[in-house]
């Protein structure tokens, strides 16, 4: 069952789901999910030299990347082609019965700027803000301003609460991340030397 706008009020009411902050309730609550704002931290892919990214190699990943902050009411200016990492403004915490999804707005997707490539899923019990994978299809660059409201999360009840949830008991790479992270791939088991 996908969460309405009164079950998702009355959730964050009780502070099972936690969108912070979460600055204007009227404007972000829509009828089946809550948009999420851009942050003001960029992880932007550097054109290189370099034959391949190996994704057991920590060190090829953070040459690859550089970080750009832009303070609200500036620019990030998302070129043709280009795909960044981002981050939403809000932090969020899902409970361990619910799975989220975001979804880019249909008001940018209409600008050919896509949200993600393959991360779309928010795991039961995961906490922190959220990575975007920012692109633009078009022909055209298009300006990001850091507070626009840029995705929407919906939350789906699952069937029964997972037993378990996203987090360090299951050596999860991401929680209670803050900002756009870079891949953390070589973390993986098949990849541990």
């Amino acid at each position: 069952m996908i969460l309405s706008d009164a079950d998702i009020r009355r959730r964050i009411e009780k502070g099972e789901i936690v969108i912070d902050p979460l600055d204007d309730p009227d404007l972000q609550i829509q009828p089946a999910s809550v948009d999420l704002r851009l942050g003001e931290e960029f992880l932007e892919f550097c054109r290189t030299n370099i034959p391949c990214i190996h994704p057991n190699s920590e060190d090829e990943v953070a040459k690859y990347v550089r970080k750009t902050t832009v303070k609200e009411g500036e620019e990030f200016i998302l070129h043709p082609n280009d795909f960044v990492l981002g981050t939403t403004k809000e932090r969020v915490e899902i409970p361990p019965d619910l799975i989220a999804h975001v979804q880019g707005r249909s008001s940018l997707g209409r600008l050919a700027v896509v949200i993600h490539a393959t991360a779309g899923v928010i795991d039961p019990g995961y906490r922190g803000q959220i990575t975007l994978e920012l692109s633009n299809l078009g022909t055209a660059p298009v300006a990001l301003t850091p507070g626009m409201r840029i995705s929407q999360v919906i939350f789906t009840e699952l069937k029964t609460p997972t037993k378990n949830p996203y987090g360090k008991s299951r050596g999860s790479k991401y929680q209670d991340q803050k900002g756009p992270q870079a891949s953390k791939i070589q973390l993986d088991p098949e990849f541990k030397k």
